[in-house]
This record gives C-alpha cells, structure tokens and sequence, in this order.
C-alpha cells in the first residue's frame, strides 16, 4: 500500500469517526429533508422557511399571493407553492407537486392561521366560519392529505398553536376557541400517528411580530365594525382605535419559534409540546391558569386528590422521559 493511499484512507476513517461523534441531533440535521410550511408569506411561517432553508433542508412553502410565492421561490432551498388551506384544489395541486418533487416529504408545519376579535354574544357566524375554517379545518385538510407521505418518511407534524391555547380573554374567545380545539387535535392525532410511527408536536408561541394583528384590523375596518351599540363598549373601543392608528408592532422576531420549529422536527427525542415566549410574564400566565385548571378540576369532590398527592403527580411529570 503506498503511502498516499495509506494517507488517504487515514483521512475517509477520521471522517468517518467524527461523524459518528457528533450528538445525533446535529447527524439528523446534516441530511437534508423536505419540510412543508403553511402560511410561509411572513411572519412566523416566513421565519421557519427561512431558517429550515439555512439549514439546509428543502421547503415547499405555502403562500396565496404570486409575488409572496416567487420571492419565497428566490430563496436557496424554497420553492414557493400556491396553497391556500382552506381550497382543497390548491392542497390536492400541493401533493401533487410534492410527490412529482421525488425527495418524500419528512415534515409538515401547520402554521396557517388568521385572528377575529369580538366580543362571543355579539360576533357574526360567518366570522367563526372564516376564522375555524383557516385554524382548524386546514391543519386537519393539510395533515389529512399528506399524511401518506409523512408515514411512508416515518416522519413528523408540527402544529403552530398559541399560549391562546390554554389562555382566553374578553374579545379573543373566539381565537382561543380555535387554538384550544387545535390541541385538542394536536394531542389526539399525536397518540393515532404514533402508532403508525409519526411524531406529532405542538408549538406554542406567546406574542411575537407577525402580521396576523394587522390583518386582523383590515377585516374589521373592512366590515366596518364598530364600538358603537356594543355592551362591551369599554372594551371593544379601545380595539378599534388601535387598529384605526395601525400601531408600530413592537414585538420581538419570532427566531425563537423558528429554532423550536427545527428541534421539534429534528431532534431525536422532541417534547409533546414547546411553549416559545419572549417573557417571563407570558409564561407565568400560561403556566399559572395550567396550574389553576387542575386545581379548580381537584376541588370539592369524592375523587379530590390531597396536596401530597398532586405534588406527587407533578414530580412525576417532570421526570425526564426514559429512553
């Protein structure tokens, strides 16, 4: 053997070697996967493109607007897809195109999803069929239609939530309700699909800059909807004229939702669930109306547990996961 072979063949076995030394996480990352993202335009879906891009796997990234699509399409790594997830012609053209791609598709992030506020006894049935038909019958078309792709890839569902999940408010009943129907969702097709051998998680972000609050405002401008005549005057006023003065949104980039997106996706042992906040008071809401659901679910009847008891409960929620 000479020596150039010999030196050769020293250099392809360290290669070798370091490659299996790095955490598995990092190997999972190396290998490229096809990932498509809903609602990929801006904002929080625009930013988990962005970043699976950069990290070198392969997007197909919703969008409804040409030019929103062909920008995506100029990005390394994107190919920009017309998908609006509430027309099932765009969702069956989108499998379609994926399957003709030849790469499979590892992941879908269902990020698509849109805001209504009003207060509930005054809001009109359209706005609730508008608002349920975006957050949660298209995570259940998206997912329904790209489901055998995902099983045959043994791959993952990421479900973009919110902390609106678990928290609700005077106007924002009506988001609230779709996000906590989509745990709902999230939990039940976790447990299904994990038996078919497909992860599914739920992201939950606290306020970050997107643009679902602007368009938000325009649909209420647009139907010109009022204070005047409410019973909730005192609230809803307040509402209105904010998005008459279209406030600078002063929220963080949501790049934390972006990173929780990739580990939720590619780590090798992903949590159910990921709350993302850029604060610690959003996650001291979310976590303390957690914690007063349980207490007020223990309350004052024959199956109550004691304090020891629910203690007893929480440590064992914390234990890590054994592997």
């Amino acid at each position: 053997m000479t020596a150039t072979v010999r030196v050769a063949m020293l250099i392809l076995m360290a290669s070798i070697v370091s490659s299996l030394l790095l955490p598995a996480d990092s190997r999972a990352e190396e290998a490229q996967h096809a990932v498509l993202v809903t609602g990929a335009s801006t904002g929080i879906g625009r930013l988990i493109a962005e970043k699976l891009a950069a990290d070198g796997h392969f997007v197909y990234a919703g969008a409804r607007k040409p030019a929103d699509i062909a920008a995506l399409s100029a990005i390394e790594n994107i190919q920009g897809v017309r998908l609006d997830v509430t027309i099932q012609s765009d969702i069956d053209a989108a499998v379609k195109l994926v399957e003709s791609g030849g790469m499979g598709l590892y992941g879908v992030v269902n990020n698509a999803g849109v805001n209504v506020l009003a207060p509930l006894i005054e809001i009109e049935e359209d706005e609730l069929d508008f608002l349920f038909d975006v957050n949660i019958y298209g995570p259940y078309r998206i997912t329904r239609a790209f489901a055998p792709q995902i099983i045959e890839s043994q791959g993952r569902i990421v479900n973009i939530s919110s902390i609106s999940g678990t928290l609700s408010g005077p106007l924002y009943g009506i988001y609230s309700m779709s996000k906590h129907a989509l745990e709902a969702y999230t939990d039940s097709l976790a447990i299904e699909m994990d038996i078919l051998g497909v992860k599914v998680i739920g992201v939950e972000p606290g306020n970050y800059k997107t643009n679902i609050f602007h368009n938000r405002c325009d649909r209420m401008m647009a139907r010109g909807y009022s204070a005047e005549g409410s019973r909730f005057e005192a609230f809803v006023a307040p509402r209105v004229e904010q998005c008459k003065n279209r406030p600078v949104d002063t929220d963080p980039e949501p790049h934390q939702v972006a990173d929780a997106v990739a580990r939720a996706l590619f780590s090798d042992s992903p949590k159910e669930h990921y709350l993302v906040v850029p604060e610690q008071r959003q996650a001291g809401w979310t976590i303390q109306k957690a914690l007063e659901e349980v207490a007020s679910l223990n309350e004052d009847h024959e199956f109550s547990y004691s304090r020891d008891e629910l203690v007893e409960m929480l440590d064992a929620a914390l234990e890590p996961p054994v592997e």
